[in-house]
């Protein structure tokens, strides 16, 4: 299979994690006999550098192009402490989901056998988690009508959502639900907020065309509260952009640590895979950052392509690896710890 994927690596350790990723898909395309094109493109703070955008034209082009889009993070200290800041790095990918029409993150939480003792949670607690949560990616308080008045004391952010918005994500959650085991949980807020009656009613509404699947509603107070006390009660969940945001950060701690969870944006055009940390500009250029989150997006990448055992391939020799404690510091708790770019060479080495 000949793949055109665009490679943008962002900030921070965003290029040290894709490098790794890349390697690791090139050995996959050359031991099952595919051809991969990257397309490299800037985003974020490195966009803003070069030409004063963080999601210029060009970039758009160059992913509206390709076949998917593999994507590293963005993020930097100087905008983040800068409340003043007219143009910021996140703005980018605000505008790249919204022009690329990607609507649905697709957030697996799971645990690895290996690690389970590294978990801050219990092993009875979260052994066999395996949960997908759908946050809402173009919608919501992130996108709607911000601002101040009062002479700049007071600021507003609103959170609007219109039934169609609500109705596809949802339908994503049912369709994903009855691959799974055919139960879905809306995660909202219902008991404060309109927008969140607005979900609630259109869920319900689509109850009817999908009658295998159970749902269940609950607030997202309450939602937090049980994914770490049981999270194998949970198996596909949706909600809104900002709880979405909370909450699969929230549940990446389950697998002991948030540099080992993929995930994938999906919508109307192209796909977009990225792991769910942020560019950790602390470890930027030190080559300690763990790639294998970059990694198995890149598995989800070729699992969507259809490509299964290229897919699985991956995720095997993660495994391997984790097990064999060939792992990156924020993994080895003061025992041997690799660099990053050595994880991935080790992986291109078992593959």
């Amino acid at each position: 299979m000949k793949l055109n994927i665009a490679l943008l690596a962002g900030d921070g350790i965003g290029p040290e994690v894709i490098d790794q990723a890349v390697k690791v898909s090139n050995k996959i395309a050359e031991k099952f006999g595919h051809d991969i094109t990257w397309t490299p493109a800037l985003t974020g703070a490195a966009a803003i550098d070069d030409c004063g955008e963080p999601y210029p034209d060009s970039t758009h082009a160059v992913c509206e192009a390709a076949d998917a889009v593999l994507f590293g993070a963005i993020g930097h200290p100087r905008f983040d402490n800068d409340p003043s800041a007219k143009v910021r790095p996140e703005q980018g990918l605000l505008k790249m989901r919204k022009k690329l029409g990607l609507f649905a993150n697709v957030r697996p939480t799971f645990t690895f056998p290996s690690l389970i003792e590294k978990s801050p949670l219990k092993r009875e607690r979260i052994e066999g988690t395996d949960l997908i949560i759908l946050r809402e990616l173009t919608g919501g308080v992130y996108f709607g009508e911000r601002g101040r008045k009062d002479n700049n004391n007071t600021a507003f952010d609103t959170m609007t959502y219109t039934r169609p918005e609500i109705e596809r994500i949802a339908r994503k959650g049912f369709e994903i639900a009855m691959t799974r085991s055919k139960t879905l949980c809306c995660v909202d807020k219902a008991n404060v907020l309109e927008s969140s009656r607005l979900w609630r009613e259109t869920v319900q509404a689509m109850e009817k065309d999908y009658p295998e699947v159970t749902v269940s509603y609950e607030f997202v107070d309450a939602v937090a509260m049980r994914l770490v006390q049981w999270p194998n009660s949970y198996d596909v969940m949706i909600t809104a952009n900002l709880f979405g945001d909370i909450l699969t950060d929230e549940a990446s701690v389950i697998s002991g640590s948030m540099g080992l969870m993929p995930s994938a944006s999906v919508g109307e055009k192209t796909k977009l895979y990225e792991p769910i940390h942020g560019s950790y500009p602390q470890a930027a250029g030190k080559d300690i950052a763990n790639p294998l989150a970059t990694v198995l997006s890149a598995a989800m990448m070729f699992e969507d392509f259809g490509l299964t055992e290229e897919a699985k391939t991956i995720r095997d020799v993660v495994n391997k690896s984790l097990a064999e404690g060939y792992v990156t510091e924020d993994l080895a708790e003061g025992g041997t710890s690799y660099k990053t770019s050595q994880i991935g060479d080790w992986l291109v080495a078992n593959i």
